[in-house]
């Protein structure tokens, strides 16, 4: 059995995410970005990563450009977290969508973010056939963001 897809950072990409996430929690936001929080599912502790919010129709999500991370299995092992920009936290729930329903969202988020994330789809883009972005689905987990009032 394969391992499931993900694409560890380079040491210049972990140096870049601190940055962007000190960034986030002081309250600037690169293009819309914001710094997740999710706790760790072995440490307990509160795990923060740096993340591009995605909203599509209405509804916001979380797309791992490089698959099956640890955010990734943290976020299914908490079943939410909290997105913060400077003083602004929002606490959230999430539901993983299934391949089936990725479709559009996996297009609107590279064609938003593919300046920044289309190294980790293996060439695939927001303007690839639907046929490829499905074949890709499987490798990238979205979910679904709930925000507790």
């Amino acid at each position: 059995m394969s391992q499931p897809y993900y694409l560890k950072g380079s040491p210049l990409n972990v140096r870049l995410n601190s940055v962007i996430g000190w960034l986030a929690r002081h309250g600037f936001s690169l293009a819309g970005t914001a710094e997740m929080s999710v706790r760790g599912r072995k440490s307990g502790q509160m795990q923060r990563i740096p993340v591009n919010p995605h909203t599509y129709e209405g509804g916001q999500y979380l797309v791992s450009a490089r698959g099956h991370s640890q955010w990734v299995r943290n976020m299914r092992a908490a079943g939410g977290g909290e997105l913060r920009v400077g003083r602004k936290v929002r606490e959230f729930t999430v539901v993983e969508l299934p391949d089936t329903e990725k479709l559009l969202i996996l297009r609107t988020y590279l064609e938003k973010w593919g300046w920044e994330v289309n190294q980790y789809f293996q060439g695939v883009t927001a303007k690839s056939s639907d046929e490829e972005i499905i074949a890709a689905a499987p490798d990238h987990p979205v979910f679904r963001l709930t925000v507790k009032k």
